[in-house]
């Protein structure tokens, strides 16, 4: 490998604890799955620089969802149905066969713009990888699609196989759904899903799935401002192939949580994962020869009501605590709130519960990564009497953050859960066990390690209080 590109070793944002490339560029979720009781996490990589240029598929497997190893590249652009690159797609187990369907990206002359066809690999070891000899196995987008065809998402239904595929027309996002009896030779059914015209011009990354006793439709729209990944619960019919949804929500509020993907495991649970960053936004790591994380692995479900989809990290996780710190009623500017002096780091994951009363009206939580001098600072926290939790990094380090809220009730009119994972260059936020998440990249000094509570009225009770340092996995 070219030596401009390695990874520095003293690199201060690169992640102790969360799923990123050894060394290049890394996007989209791929290929998401438990072979053999091994879980297989695929990726969108450029191995040569740190550019998103040339898409090979990256490859790490994991016992746990927690501790990752890198294995060798599983897809090379190298074919003529491929050569400008492998783009995203899914994997499934057919008897045995891990077969990855994925996105070839060619520059078709006739119109002088790329378009994608669908290809298909397989292995048997799980680590070597054939392509098909007859690839595409579709060869372009049907006409409800355009040349925007990709990124497709296949499961088993009964005896068939069914994939769907993301596309846009005339400013309509949509999923193409398509069936097989055998993942070679496909069949287009028609429009599973649309946009009403508010839910962006094109759908990358498709995802659909069963969940409780409704289906979720997740996609990534581009064109519908302020929503970088929405879901949307409702009926999938398979004698017509509709999705009819009947909710829908965002799946992240945080400005770097995209292209989600999900698969189900052996105890039955769908674990989500998506590309901790976001197209256009700065990123400082690229001079220590890498660039792109992921988010720690997600269970999904849904809320009582079936109107919302909860989302909560993995309690694999537990297994990288360390030295722990608790403290339980402390009424916050009412006491010395100076509890958290000796505690400091880049590291940690963070459980506060607080109660709040109806007269309570102020802004309080926990400020991260802060310096001495308090001039950096990622700020946690919730306001009472709007109902909402934020993150604010615009004080966060050296790439200018903003302000980012969602609406959280808190729980029996008086409770908040808010679960913090702080990592080197990362904060995800997640509120009231999984009801909203706020997930955001950080590049903080390495010298502004503090932490400190804070509010703006006395009297707010966090009534449980827990730290744990973090484990490293690399």
């Amino acid at each position: 490998m070219n030596e401009k590109y390695s990874v520095q070793k003293n690199d201060p944002y690169r992640l102790a604890y969360h799923m990123m490339p050894p060394k290049g560029w890394m996007n989209d979720p791929n290929g998401l799955i438990q072979f053999k009781g091994v879980y297989h996490m695929f990726y969108q990589y450029h191995p040569y620089s740190t550019e998103p240029v040339l898409m090979h598929w990256g490859h790490a497997v994991s016992s746990d969802l927690v501790y990752w190893k890198h294995m060798p590249i599983a897809l090379t652009p190298d074919q003529f149905y491929d050569k400008d690159g492998c783009w995203s797609g899914s994997a499934v187990d057919n008897d045995g066969v891990l077969t990855l369907m994925y996105s070839g990206n060619i520059m078709d002359s006739e119109i002088n713009r790329h378009r994608q066809v669908q290809c298909i690999a397989t292995s048997v070891d799980g680590v070597n990888f054939n392509k098909y000899s007859k690839n595409p196995v579709i060869l372009a987008a049907p006409s409800d699609g355009s040349y925007d065809f990709r990124d497709p998402k296949v499961w088993k239904y009964g005896d068939m196989w069914y994939a769907i595929v993301g596309s846009g027309k005339d400013g309509i996002g949509k999923a193409l759904l398509y069936r097989s009896s055998n993942l070679l030779e496909w069949h287009y059914v028609g429009v599973l899903a649309q946009s009403d015209g508010s839910k962006g011009s094109m759908w990358e990354c498709p995802d659909l799935f069963p969940l409780g006793d409704k289906y979720v439709l997740i996609v990534s729209p581009i064109g519908m401002e302020g929503h970088k990944n929405i879901y949307m619960i409702g009926e999938m019919n398979y004698e017509d192939g509709k999705f009819t949804p009947q909710y829908w929500g965002d799946l992240d509020y945080g400005p770097h949580f995209y292209a989600a993907q999900t698969f189900s495991d052996d105890q039955g649970r769908r674990i989500l994962f998506a590309w901790m960053s976001m197209w256009g936004h700065p990123n400082p790591t690229k001079s220590d020869g890498w660039a792109g994380c992921m988010t720690l692995p997600r269970v999904l479900t849904l809320s009582p009501d079936g109107s919302k989809v909860k989302a909560q990290p993995v309690p694999e996780l537990k297994k990288l605590r360390q030295k722990h710190f608790c403290a339980n009623n402390i009424a916050l500017g009412e006491e010395k709130n100076n509890i958290l002096n000796d505690i400091k780091g880049e590291c940690f994951e963070i459980l506060a519960e607080y109660q709040i009363s109806e007269q309570d009206s102020a802004e309080f939580g926990i400020k991260l990564r802060c310096s001495v001098d308090r001039n950096q600072e990622t700020v946690v926290g919730y306001r009472s009497d709007s109902r909402q939790l934020f993150v604010d990094t615009r004080k966060s380090g050296i790439v200018e953050g903003d302000r980012y809220v969602c609406d959280l009730e808190l729980i029996e009119g008086k409770f908040l859960k808010i679960h913090i994972f702080l990592d080197r260059s990362s904060v995800e936020v997640f509120g009231n066990e999984g009801e909203v998440s706020i997930s955001s990249r950080i590049f903080p000094d390495p010298t502004s390690i503090n932490i400190e509570l804070f509010t703006t009225k006395n009297g707010i009770m966090l009534t449980s209080l827990n730290i744990w340092e973090l484990a490293s996995i690399w």
